[in-house]
């Protein structure tokens, strides 16, 4: 009988200290029940509740509420385990390493921000080039060089990537802005992007979006079907929308690029050699080069807003580019079209479309720019009816106090 009184004696001392705390699980089952604490989160379920590093490998859900975090190194979701991020949270990602944020093709993330409480990764030296920014890999289908259905990653992550779940779902981005990405990796001449998407499905959500000063694309997408509604990519030095590897998103919306300062093409689209691929779908587009931006390579032809290449295809709806001036002996276009395949296959075919569109304050109008001797140059005449995209305003486009949505205005 005392035995029976102590065991309820210390089943009360625990059920106390598991309402009074909350690094203390109870289970509930049959028995005495047990009481565990939860591991360092990134090795089992856990919670990061408004500040502590990110590193590592994910290979457990994890919940990251709102709050100040650092991202220290490569980290990977992986293990059928789900990144969630609460609107408001910040990450100072360490820079004296390669960083960045890797959702392989069994993790998925769910970061969700809002206009006024954005998900934001920065760094404190706020230099381009600081980390790797976000990459996503999915496993949608892919179209690679001599139509292969899967290809080596270019990232540095050795990564095969390429699959058959055209629905396939890596989770949903609405509201993240990545700044200062870019890293140099491998020989020291390639950089990883702000954001990479490989292979990723239709079943993944991005949404209003940031990509601001880094050194290599503001968004890639290697293949895959994954579509982007309200992105902005804001003075990112290489080209600000790329794809390749027959990429087929068909629910794209409402994108903006502004390229200060340093920057190549608005837009560089190629479809790896394959000549058979689904052309992705892009209502309302607005690109802006501002005075006196240079690509990176002094005398580059890669001046130019929208340039299809290497079987690229893409159908653009309602199109406005802005700024786009010649630069010594090198052109710019509205559009340009590198090869004769590409024009033959793609252009004559009606899968390459850039129309209705308007073209202001920009050299060589009226016409397309072509790399080649053309067999019939496409024209066009602006279209008093195209506007500039419109997107919310809010913290979301805003950096140190700059309004990334003023182009727009």
């Amino acid at each position: 009988m005392k035995r029976r009184v102590l065991s309820l004696l210390s089943l009360t001392a625990v059920l106390t200290l598991a309402l009074n705390s909350c690094t203390i699980d109870v289970n509930d089952g049959l028995g005495e029940g047990t009481v565990t604490t939860p591991t360092t989160p990134g090795t089992t379920e856990g919670v990061l509740s408004g500040s502590g590093t990110l590193s590592g490998t994910i290979s457990k859900d994890l919940l990251i509420k709102k709050g100040n975090y650092t991202l220290d190194g490569i980290v990977k979701v992986t293990n059928n385990a789900t990144i969630t991020i609460e609107a408001g949270a910040t990450f100072n990602v360490v820079t004296s390493k390669t960083s960045g944020l890797v959702i392989l093709q069994d993790g998925k993330i769910n970061a969700v921000g809002t206009a006024a409480e954005p998900i934001v990764f920065t760094t404190s030296t706020k230099t381009p080039g600081d980390w790797g920014g976000i990459t996503i890999y999915g496993s949608a289908p892919i179209k690679a060089i001599n139509g292969n259905t899967q290809a080596l990653s270019e990232d540095g992550n050795n990564v095969y990537y390429g699959g058959s779940d055209a629905n396939s779902n890596s989770g949903t981005m609405k509201f993240v802005r990545v700044e200062y990405a870019g890293k140099k990796i491998g020989d020291g001449t390639s950089e990883t992007n702000s954001m990479t998407f490989y292979a990723v499905g239709a079943g993944t959500t991005l949404e209003n979006l940031v990509t601001y000063k880094g050194t290599d694309d503001g968004y890639e997408f290697f293949g895959g079907t994954v579509s982007a509604k309200n992105i902005v990519s804001y003075g990112n030095y290489d080209d600000s929308f790329d794809w390749q590897d027959a990429w087929s998103g068909q629910n794209n919306t409402n994108w903006y690029a502004f390229q200060t300062g340093t920057g190549n093409f608005g837009m560089e689209i190629e479809s790896s050699g394959n000549a058979d691929n689904t052309a992705p779908k892009i209502s309302n587009i607005t690109l802006i080069r501002d005075a006196n931006t240079l690509p990176e390579t002094a005398n580059s032809p890669e001046i130019t807003a929208i340039q299809f290449k290497k079987q690229g295809t893409g159908i653009f709806s309602n199109v406005y580019i802005s700024g786009y001036k010649n630069i010594g002996t090198q052109k710019a276009y509205a559009v340009l079209i590198q090869d004769a395949a590409t024009e033959t296959s793609q252009v004559n075919t009606g899968k390459v479309v850039v129309a209705p569109l308007t073209y202001l304050n920009s050299d060589n109008a009226g016409v397309w720019g072509y790399a080649f001797a053309p067999n019939g140059g496409k024209t066009f005449t602006n279209t008093a009816t195209v506007s500039k995209v419109s997107l919310t305003p809010g913290a979301w486009a805003t950096v140190d106090g700059v309004n990334l949505l003023a182009g727009l205005q």
